[in-house]
């Protein structure tokens, strides 16, 4: 990620937590599932439910403007020690540059949150001001191999521990969609009832497969050059879905990620590092290295390359252009996805 991004979520989490406040935060950025963590972590801290009524204002721009927005943020508490305003969609609030002269004067007994859901124009006032005047943060998405170490601490801050394999099968599964992250977590912990350690199996209920015919073992047996395994674990999970054509987008999202591995893992030189380097690289456990490196040992750059070709073909074919059987696209598409040595003939 980007350096100069502002304090880090963590950052802001255990300032909130521990009720150190500042008068005006201003957050933006393509990632608005942290933006919502830190907005709900700021009134669970700052406001006990009680107070909510009289010290609560959650306003969207869309639907108001900047001059009754200042009013409520250069009003005072009562009975609380702050008063909470939040601004979402600041980027719509109809006269908003007015918040630069707010930006230089705050009032100091006000938390006001103001957030984007797009990156603006920061060289134009007020956001220019604020990137100088208030508490400024910017969420950008991860990077795929930052996943696995958010879902092993989203896990850990639920109170729960997490099976090595479940993370990267969760990863894989979710790509770099962190809301979508959170809700099958939040699955996983129900399908887990009172135990405490969440688990491969955990996750194939969660996604209606099972231990035998799942999408990561098919991605295994295409890797490993077994075509018939690989053909029958697709056509299994596609009799199991209850809608076909979405879980074969969900399968070709999961491949498009395992090949985005394998070709990391032919740059070259990289197949000369230590596992726990390309773990981090390729945004795997070092457990699971050796296994990625033998399959891409079984690819040549053009044929990754025409994976990558078969793979844009299918997701098109599958979200409505063309109207083939999703089984059948998923039947062509794993010939060429196998590596060249183990494709049939045509």
């Amino acid at each position: 990620m980007a350096k100069d991004t502002g304090p880090s979520y963590d950052d802001l989490a255990t300032a909130f937590r521990h009720q150190n406040y500042d008068p005006l935060y201003f957050f933006f950025g393509e990632e608005t599932f942290l933006i919502d963590e830190l907005q709900d972590l700021l009134v669970e801290t700052a406001l006990a439910p009680e107070q909510h009524d009289f010290n609560l204002d959650v306003v969207y721009g869309s639907e108001t403007e900047a001059s009754e927005v200042i009013g409520l943020c250069q009003g005072f508490p009562a009975g609380a020690p702050h008063r909470v305003v939040i601004v979402r969609e600041f980027e719509k609030l109809e006269n908003n540059r007015q918040f630069k002269d707010y930006a230089q004067q705050p009032n100091p007994r006000a938390i006001v949150l103001l957030a984007c859901t797009e990156k603006p124009n920061l060289r134009a006032h007020p956001y220019r001001a604020l990137k100088e005047d208030a508490t400024w943060s910017e969420f950008q998405s991860p990077y795929d191999n930052e996943m696995p170490d958010w879902i092993q601490d989203y896990v850990s801050g639920q109170g729960y521990a997490i099976e090595p394999k479940a993370v990267q099968m969760l990863a894989d599964y979710v790509g770099t969609d962190l809301q979508r992250a959170a809700s099958e977590i939040e699955k996983l912990m129900t399908f887990a009832g009172e135990r405490t350690r969440l688990t491969t199996d955990d996750v194939l209920a969660a996604s209606g497969q099972t231990r035998e015919f799942n999408v990561f073992e098919l991605q295994a047996a295409i890797g490993e050059g077994r075509h018939a395994d690989a053909a029958r674990i697709a056509e299994r999970i596609l009799q199991q879905a209850s809608n076909p054509r979405g879980e074969a987008i969900m399968i070709v999202a999961v491949l498009n990620a395992y090949f985005d591995k394998l070709w990391t893992l032919q740059k070259p030189g990289a197949m000369r590092k230590n596992k726990y380097d390309l773990a981090g690289e390729i945004g795997v456990n070092p457990y699971f290295v050796e296994e990625y490196k033998h399959a891409a040992q079984r690819y040549t750059r053009a044929a990754i390359a025409d994976a990558y070709s078969a793979l844009l073909a299918a997701d098109y074919e599958l979200k409505g252009g063309a109207s083939r059987d999703a089984h059948l696209v998923l039947t062509l598409l794993l010939r060429r996805l196998l590596p060249p040595a183990a494709r049939p003939a045509a």
